[in-house]
C-alpha cells in the first residue's frame, strides 16, 4: 500500500514551505479527511495520483510553480492572497492548520484569487525587478560618492547625468581630494559604469519584448505608457479577465481612495497603495510626464486635466491621471484590437 495515498476529497489545501509541504483534504461539508506532509520531490506524485479536484494555496514564492504543475494534472487551482487566508485560521497556528484554512478559504463564493501566471509573465516580471534593483543600486552608489565628496567640501549637483560630468572633474582636481579618496571614487565610477551597461541591456530587452507583443504596442498608444509600463502591466495582469471592470484594476493597483465609513457617514481617505507598487510607480511617473509635456490642445484628456488642476493639487491630479491610464489599459488588454483613440477636443 502506498503511504499517504490520496483520499477522495472535494478540496485540498496546501501550505508551502521551503522543503516541506503540508496538505489537508476536506469533504464538501468541510470535514477533514486527510492530513499529510510531503517533501517537494514527493508532493507532485501525490497530486498526480489524486482525482482532479480543487486545490487552494496561499500566494507566496513557489505558489505559481506548483499551480502550473497541478493544472497540468487536471486540478483546478486557486491562489489566495495571504491577508484573506488569515481570518480562516482557527485558534493556534501551525502548518497543518494553515493548510486547512486555505482549503476552507478557496471554497468561499466571494473570495478573491490571484491569477496563475504563465512562465512568460514571470520572466518579464523578473526582468523588470532586476532592472529596478540595478537602478536603485546606481542611485546608492551615486549618493555614496556625493557624500564622500561633501566631506572634502566638494558639492555635486543632483542627477545621474550631471554626476557623470561632476565626478571626473573632482577626480582631476588634486587640491581637494586625497589620493586614497580619489582612488575609491574612481572605483565607484567604474561600478556605476558597469551598472549603467546592465541597465541599458535590460532596457533594450524590455523594448524588444514590447515591440514583439501586440497588446504592448496597443498599450503604448495610451499617453504616459511606454515599453516599461506596458510590459510591466502585461506581466502583472495577464489577460485581465480576473477583473470584472476597469475600476477593479485601478483599485488593485492602489490608485483609488481608501474608504472608512460607518454609521451612514462616508469617509474617503488617501489612495490605498495596495497591489503591485512597481506598476503603480510607473503609471504615476507616466501621469506626471503627461501633466508636464502633453500638448493639451491636441488631446481630449487635456481639457479634463485642466479642469482637475483648477480644483486639485498636482499630486492628486497625477494619481487621478494614473487611475485613468489603468482603466484605459484594462479596456485595451481585454478587447482584441482596441487602441487609444487620440481625438481632438473639438471633435470629441
Amino acid at each position: 500500500m502506498i503511504r499517504n495515498a490520496p483520499k477522495p476529497a472535494a478540496v485540498f489545501g496546501v501550505d508551502l514551505g521551503k522543503n516541506l509541504l503540508h496538505v489537508v483534504g476536506l469533504v464538501e461539508r468541510g470535514g477533514v479527511v486527510q492530513r499529510a506532509k510531503f517533501r517537494r520531490d514527493t508532493v507532485l506524485a501525490f497530486f498526480e495520483r489524486a482525482a482532479p479536484t480543487l486545490v487552494g494555496m496561499e500566494a507566496c514564492p513557489g505558489s505559481q510553480w506548483l499551480a502550473r504543475k497541478l493544472q497540468a494534472f487536471g486540478h483546478r487551482v486557486r491562489i489566495v492572497p495571504a491577508q484573506f487566508v488569515k481570518p480562516f485560521v482557527k485558534s493556534q497556528k501551525n502548518d497543518t492548520i494553515d493548510a486547512e484554512a486555505m482549503a476552507e478559504a478557496v471554497t468561499r463564493p466571494t473570495m478573491r484569487f490571484a491569477q496563475v501566471r504563465t512562465v512568460e509573465q514571470i520572466d518579464i516580471q523578473a526582468l523588470h525587478r532586476m532592472r529596478d534593483q540595478l537602478v536603485a543600486s546606481r542611485t546608492r552608489l551615486i549618493n555614496q560618492a556625493r557624500a564622500f565628496c561633501l566631506e572634502y567640501g566638494v558639492a555635486m549637483r543632483q542627477g545621474v547625468g550631471v554626476f557623470r560630468v561632476d565626478l571626473p572633474r573632482a577626480l582631476a582636481d588634486e587640491k581637494n581630494l586625497t589620493p586614497m579618496m580619489r582612488q575609491m571614487l574612481a572605483e565607484i565610477l567604474e561600478d556605476i559604469a558597469h551598472v549603467d551597461r546592465r541597465i541599458v541591456s535590460a532596457t533594450r530587452q524590455v523594448e524588444a519584448l514590447a515591440d514583439r507583443e501586440d497588446r504592448a504596442r496597443r498599450l503604448m498608444t495610451i499617453p504616459g505608457i511606454g515599453p516599461l509600463a506596458a510590459t510591466a502591466l502585461l506581466a502583472a495582469v495577464g489577460d485581465g479577465r480576473q477583473f470584472r471592470r476597469a475600476r477593479e484594476l485601478a483599485a488593485w493597483l492602489g490608485l483609488t481612495p481608501r474608504e472608512y465609513s460607518t454609521g451612514g457617514k462616508t469617509t474617503m481617505l488617501g489612495i490605498s497603495k495596495r497591489g503591485n507598487r512597481y506598476v503603480r510607480k510607473l503609471l504615476i511617473h507616466g501621469a506626471r510626464s503627461c501633466i508636464t509635456h502633453m500638448n493639451r490642445s491636441k488631446d481630449r484628456i487635456g481639457e479634463w486635466l485642466e479642469a482637475l488642476e483648477s480644483r486639485m493639487r498636482v499630486n492628486k491630479v497625477a494619481v487621478a491621471m494614473a487611475a485613468k491610464m489603468a482603466r484605459m489599459a484594462w479596456a485595451i488588454i481585454v478587447r482584441p484590437g482596441a487602441m487609444y483613440d487620440r481625438r481632438d477636443p473639438a471633435v470629441a
